[in-house]
């Protein structure tokens, strides 16, 4: 037990008020009134906890706040007894998103970029110094409602939620948790409507790209609209993985694993004379000396520029329905959908047949092509004489 030389009876006795007596961490002050109030203020762990313990009217004395004291730094000891081997102290979420982001660099990790997003931006100002291993369902489902209510939709959230999930798997498996410490229960996402952009649009969205300040947005949209390609891969190319000849980009790191990306000859031939222009030693397509990678991070910004500047919404109309739109005209096109899937470097070739909408010019063409092929118009119909003569026959 600490000992104790200005916080004493006779000490406190003498206390006029306004005046306060603070010892190993209790502090004592004389209100206005005359009562007396007790408090505590303590590191435990790296965290700050401090507690009004009670009034001197109310019975309260010394000796309550030295038994808190006590007891929340015992339970601070017996939850270091069941971290994993290795950790004395529970990590705050600020301290695991910094080293699970270090730590995914280290290995070669998937979606860097989009993760320090997520965890920068949404994540860690939500949770901010709580412990990692002590995010509750509770924690979880308010953070869903807080972002929801910021104007998120279900599938944003889901993609925080994931790479929070994602953090929980590292954790115990890096040994800073014993175990995942919440469920995570996601949004149902509504997949039946996918919004793309029209032809016109496209070309409206590549007017106004020209157009815009940026010297970046032109080809990001060219590139995204002409290849299905999401926007980290796309602000991730090097200059060394464009194939001009063989019309090709080489993906070192997508969702799918490693690909060879197709493109169109009008963007093989804009690569070509884009790549020719560029300073001699750039190694990036979307080089940015602000960056720690050497290239673009995000090109929202310039996006809703452009977006707004086409006649669009760019609420509606975001960087991921660049992709949407490239792949949804694969589809009406009547390319088949496992040379989609190639195209567009979707996991499963479910998550492509979603781009098949039931509505829409195509889905008439093709109905038109079955009905030239089978001859509608020649057909007798069956009735049920002749059915009795043929099944006779």
């Amino acid at each position: 037990m600490a000992t104790f030389r200005k916080l004493t009876r006779p000490n406190i006795r003498k206390l006029a008020p306004g005046q306060k007596l603070i010892e190993n961490g209790i502090a004592f002050e004389r209100l206005s009134n005359g009562d007396g109030v007790y408090t505590v203020n303590i590191m435990v762990d790296r965290v700050r906890i401090h507690r009004v313990i009670g009034r001197e009217s109310e019975g309260t004395t010394r000796t309550q706040c030295e038994t808190f004291v006590e007891t929340t730094r015992t339970a601070a000891r017996e939850e270091r007894l069941a971290l994993p081997s290795g950790r004395k102290v529970a990590l705050t979420f600020p301290e695991a998103a910094k080293e699970y982001l270090e730590r995914l660099g280290e290995i070669g990790g998937k979606g860097i970029e989009r993760k320090k997003c997520q965890l920068n931006l949404h994540l860690k100002p939500f949770f901010r110094q709580k412990a990692l291993s002590k995010i509750t369902s509770f924690d979880l489902e308010r953070y869903k409602r807080h972002r929801v209510d910021e104007g998120a939709s279900f599938a944003t959230v889901n993609r925080e939620l994931a790479v929070l999930s994602h953090l929980f798997t590292m954790g115990v498996e890096w040994k800073w948790l014993t175990h995942r410490p919440a469920k995570i229960n996601r949004y149902k996402e509504d997949n039946g409507r996918i919004t793309y952009l029209t032809v016109e649009q496209c070309s409206s969205v590549l007017e106004a790209a020209k157009r815009d300040v940026s010297p970046h947005i032109y080809l990001y949209s060219l590139i995204a609209l002409s290849t299905a390609m999401r926007m980290s891969e796309i602000l991730s190319i090097r200059r060394e993985n464009v194939d001009v000849p063989r019309r090709r980009i080489y993906v070192p790191k997508a969702k799918a694993g490693a690909r060879e990306q197709p493109m169109t000859a009008e963007l093989a031939s804009y690569l070509a004379k884009h790549i020719a222009a560029l300073p001699k030693g750039t190694e990036w397509l979307f080089p940015s000396v602000a960056s720690k990678s050497g290239h673009l991070a995000t090109i929202r910004k310039a996006h809703r520029r452009v977006v707004r500047a086409a006649g669009l919404n760019p609420d509606v109309i975001v960087r991921h329905t660049f992709r949407h739109t490239a792949v949804t005209h694969l589809v009406q096109a009547g390319v088949d959908l496992p040379t989609v899937q190639k195209i567009s470097g979707h996991k499963t070739l479910s998550m492509v047949a979603r781009y098949a909408h039931a509505n829409g010019p195509h889905i008439d063409a093709a109905m038109e092509r079955l009905e030239s092929r089978i001859g509608a118009e020649k057909v007798v119909p069956i009735t049920p004489k002749l059915h009795r003569r043929s099944s006779a026959a």
